[in-house]
């Protein structure tokens, strides 16, 4: 948590518009402050116009395509036997599946998820792959997202209807503006306690 003091004649003074806290009422949630600790540094946030910023980038590097279950491809090597790769239709190079993308894909073929991810990468991607070849076949939107390599984020029904993150922060901005103080809408924890103001703003969406 970032602490900003300003003082005037020694003494810590709050900052303008900031708003007084009285701290013997309500409770104290320190789930909170320990889940922005717990993301990465280009997952936290101090401003809204950051957050947005951020999303707004990445959805400039998403794209969906449509595509046949039984034409995606599972690549395991047995020389890495934590890493595995899918094969998409229309991408030039194998795509990393996320925590949740991979949940998907085995919820569609009717596999245990959780049984699967304990697996070596070999062993679990032959059995992903025997389940999308010999699965009944159907149409799917796939999500990748290019950030250094090709993640895919997501595998949902043909009819999906996507929210962007930006779309949603760009909401909220119209009611919160910046959500540094410019409104009466603050970001979680931007608040003054005893004179001092704490500042440790939402983690991405």
């Amino acid at each position: 948590m970032q602490q900003v003091l300003s003082s005037t004649a020694g003494r810590p003074s709050p900052a303008a518009g900031g708003y007084r806290v009285d701290v013997g009422r309500g409770a104290r949630v320190g789930r909170v402050s320990s889940e922005w600790f717990s993301r990465p540094a280009d997952e936290r946030f101090l401003s809204l116009t950051d957050l947005h910023r951020s999303v707004k980038s990445r959805a400039e590097r998403s794209r969906a395509r449509t595509v046949e279950s039984r034409e995606v491809r599972v690549e395991a090597r047995r020389d890495d036997g934590d890493r595995l790769s899918l094969v998409l239709p229309g991408e030039p190079e194998p795509v990393m599946p996320t925590h949740w993308s991979f949940g998907q894909l085995a919820s569609l073929v009717g596999a245990p998820a959780g049984y699967l991810r304990g697996l070596p990468a070999t062993v679990a991607g032959i059995n992903l792959q025997y389940g999308l070849t010999h699965h009944r076949a159907e149409m799917v939107k796939t999500y990748t997202t290019e950030d250094g390599r090709t993640e895919l984020r997501a595998v949902t029904g043909p009819d999906y209807g996507r929210i962007h993150d930006h779309e949603l922060v760009e909401a909220v901005m119209r009611i919160a503006g910046n959500g540094t103080g410019d409104t009466r809408w603050k970001v979680p924890g931007l608040g003054h306690v005893a004179s001092v103001l704490f500042v440790f703003c939402a983690g991405e969406a």
